[in-house]
C-alpha cells in the first residue's frame, strides 16, 4: 500500500508547540493514521561530541553521576534535623536557631543558583558541579565542628549553595543528554533522586547520630563528597555543545525539516553511502573529530564567544536572567515546587518535635523511618508524573493530529490537587489527635505523591514551554521555590504554636489546594501566555547568545 508522510498541516511557530508525530496519508483510506516515529527535539547532529549521540554506557554513566549528586546534596541539605535533639541537649542550641539555619539553607540554594547561573554558558557545566561539591565539603566540615549558634546557622549557607546545582544545572545536563519526548521520564528519575536524598538522608543521619554520634553526620558527608569530587573530576564529561552552530545552514531533508527516529537512521545511512529516500546532504557534524579524553573532562570549557575571562559577559547574563520572572510558566512551576518544599518544613518539624513525646515516644530511628512512607508515595508520584506523563503526551498529540502542546502534561496535575492536600490534613490532624498507625503514615504517603508529581509535572511543563531556556527557567524556579520555602520555614513553629497542629495542617492543606488549582488557568490560558511572551522569549535568547 502506498503511504506518504504529510507535513502540510499548519503548525504554529511557537515554543512549546511542536509536531510530535507526522501524519500519514494513504490512498483509499478515510481515516488518518500517524507515524509511530517521534520527531526528535532538539534536532540531533551526527557529531561524536553531541551528547545526544553518546553510547548508552557513556550517556547513562553521566546521568548516574548527575542523579547521584542530586540525591547526595538533597540528603546533606536535610540531615541537620537528625542532630536537632543532640544540638539542643549537648550545646544548648535551641530549635528556633535550628529553624533559622533551615531558612538560611533555602537562601543559599535559591540565590546561589541565581548568582551562578551564567557559569554553565560561559565556562561549561562541569566547573559548577565541582564548586558545589567543594561548598558541600566545607559546609559538612563546619557542621561536624559546630560549637555555637552562629556555626549552626552559617554552615547551612554552604550546604545550600552545594544543592543549588542540583536544582538548576542538573536539569540542563539531563536535557543535554535526552530528547524532549523523554523529558517526563527523565525528570521523574531526577525527582526520584531528589526524593531519595530528601527522605532517606534524615533516616541514615538518624542512625549515624544514634550509633556513632551526631558529629559523624558531617564527617560522613565530608568523606562521601570528597570521593564524589574525585570521581567527577576524572569521569564527568562536559555536555556543553554548540548545536546551533553546527546545524545552521544544513538541510536534513528537502521534504521534511524535522527529523524522526526512523528518519535519523535513514539520514545517517545517506550521509555514509549516498542519497537515499530523498536525503542528499551530509548530516551535520558527521565529520567532526572526537574530543580527546583530557579535553572532554576539562575543568573549564570556555564558550566560543567568551571574551577574555568573561567578567563583563557574566554580569550582563546575570542581569538578563532576571527577565525569566516575566514568564507565567516560570512563576507557575516555581510555586508548585516551592509549595512542596514549604510543606516539607511542616511535616518534618512535626515528626522531630512531636513524635518523640506522648503518646508515641518514638526513638530517633523510629522518627527517621517515618520518611519511608513519604518516599514510597514520592516514587509513585514520580512514575505517574514522569514515565506515564510521556505516554500521556504522545496520546494527546495523536488526538490532535500529531501536534503536541506543552499544557497537555498539566492535566495529570489535577489528581495531585486532591491527594496532596488530603494527605497534609490526614497527617496533621492525626498528629494533633495522637493517632497511631496507619492513618498518619497513609497521609505521609499521599504527601509524598504530591511531592513527586507536582515537582515533576511543573518542571517538565516549563521545559516543554520554553525548551531553549532550561537553565534560566530552573533558576527562576529555584529562586521562587526556595524563597517560598524560607518564608514558611521561619513561620512554621510560630504558626503551629499559635493555631495547633490540626488547624495548621488544615490551613496548609487549603493552601496546597489553592496552589494546585493554579493548574486550571494554566490549562486554559497557558498557550495564550506563550503567545504573549513569544517575542520576549526570542529577545531573551538573542541577548543571551545572539540567536
Amino acid at each position: 500500500m502506498d503511504h506518504h508522510v504529510s507535513h502540510d498541516e499548519e503548525l504554529e511557530d511557537l515554543a512549546g508547540t511542536h509536531r510530535m508525530f507526522a501524519r500519514i496519508e494513504s490512498p483509499g483510506q478515510t481515516s488518518t493514521i500517524y507515524s509511530e516515529n517521534i520527531t526528535l527535539v532538539p534536532q540531533p547532529t551526527k557529531s561524536p561530541n553531541d551528547p545526544l549521540n553518546w553510547g548508552a554506557a557513556r550517556k547513562y554513566w553521566h546521568a548516574t553521576l548527575i542523579l547521584f549528586m542530586t540525591a547526595l546534596t538533597a540528603a546533606i541539605s536535610n540531615d541537620a534535623g537528625s542532630a536537632g535533639e543532640a544540638l539542643d541537649g549537648d550545646l544548648g542550641i535551641s530549635y528556633n536557631v535550628q529553624n533559622t539555619a533551615a531558612g538560611v539553607l533555602f537562601i543559599g540554594i535559591g540565590y546561589w543558583a541565581l548568582l551562578a547561573s551564567p557559569m554553565p554558558w560561559l565556562y561549561g557545566r562541569k566547573i559548577q558541579y565541582l564548586i558545589c561539591l567543594l561548598a558541600a565539603i566545607g559546609g559538612s566540615i563546619w557542621f561536624a565542628r559546630i560549637q555555637t549558634s552562629n556555626d549552626t546557622i552559617w554552615n547551612q549557607l554552604f550546604i545550600g549553595a552545594s544543592e543549588s546545582c542540583a536544582e538548576t544545572v542538573a536539569q540542563l545536563s539531563l536535557s543535554d543528554l535526552f530528547f524532549q519526548h523523554q523529558r517526563g521520564s527523565v525528570l521523574g528519575v531526577y525527582i526520584l533522586a531528589t526524593s531519595i536524598g530528601t527522605f532517606l538522608g534524615p533516616l541514615i543521619a538518624g542512625y549515624i547520630s544514634s550509633n556513632v554520634g551526631w558529629r559523624w553526620i558531617g564527617w560522613t558527608s565530608t568523606i562521601i563528597c570528597g570521593i564524589t569530587l574525585l570521581v567527577f573530576m576524572f569521569t564527568l564529561e562536559e555536555t556543553a555543545f554548540e548545536r546551533d552552530n553546527i546545524l545552521s545552514g544544513h538541510l536534513i531533508s528537502p521534504a521534511n525539516p524535522t527529523l524522526t527516529e526512523e528518519g535519523e537512521k535513514q539520514a545517517f545511512a545517506a550521509a555514509q553511502g549516498g542519497p537515499e529516500n530523498g536525503y542528499t546532504d551530509e548530516l551535520p557534524g558527521a565529520t567532526d573529530p572526537k574530543k580527546p579524553y583530557w579535553k572532554s573532562i576539562a575543568l573549564v570549557t570556555p564558550a566560543p564567544n567568551l571574551v577574555g575571562f568573561g567578567f563583563k559577559q557574566y554580569f550582563v547574563r546575570l542581569f538578563n536572567t532576571l527577565r525569566v520572572f516575566y514568564f507565567p510558566a516560570v512563576l507557575y512551576s516555581g510555586l508548585q515546587w516551592g509549595a512542596q518544599d514549604a510543606w516539607l518544613s511542616f511535616y518534618l518539624t512535626v515528626q522531630q518535635n512531636n513524635w518523640y513525646d506522648a503518646p508515641w515516644y518514638y526513638s530517633d530511628q523510629a522518627v527517621s523511618i517515618m520518611n519511608v512512607p513519604t518516599l514510597i508515595g514520592a516514587i509513585i508520584g514520580c512514575v505517574y508524573g514522569g514515565w506515564f506523563s510521556d505516554y500521556f503526551m504522545q496520546w494527546m498529540a495523536k488526538r490532535r493530529g500529531g501536534i503536541s502542546e506543552a499544557e497537555d502534561r498539566l492535566w495529570l496535575m489535577l489528581p495531585s490537587g486532591l491527594i496532596n492536600p488530603a494527605g497534609l490534613m490526614l497527617f496533621g490532624i492525626g498528629s494533633g489527635k495522637g493517632w497511631s498507625w496507619p492513618a498518619p503514615y497513609v497521609g505521609l504517603a499521599m504527601i509524598g505523591f504530591g511531592w513527586g508529581c507536582a515537582g515533576d509535572l511543573g518542571m517538565a511543563y516549563l521545559m516543554d514551554a520554553y525548551p531553549d531556556m532550561v537553565l534560566e527557567g530552573m533558576v527562576g524556579v529555584a529562586v521562587i521555590n526556595n524563597t517560598l520555602a524560607c518564608i514558611f520555614t521561619f513561620v512554621c513553629s510560630f504558626w503551629i504554636d499559635a493555631s495547633g497542629l490540626s488547624n495548621t495542617f488544615i490551613a496548609i492543606g487549603v493552601l496546597s489546594l489553592f496552589f494546585h488549582a493554579l493548574t486550571i488557568p494554566m490549562l486554559w490560558y497557558g498557550k495564550s501566555a506563550r503567545r504573549w511572551t513569544a517575542k520576549k522569549y526570542r529577545n531573551y535568547l538573542h541577548l543571551r547568545d545572539g540567536r
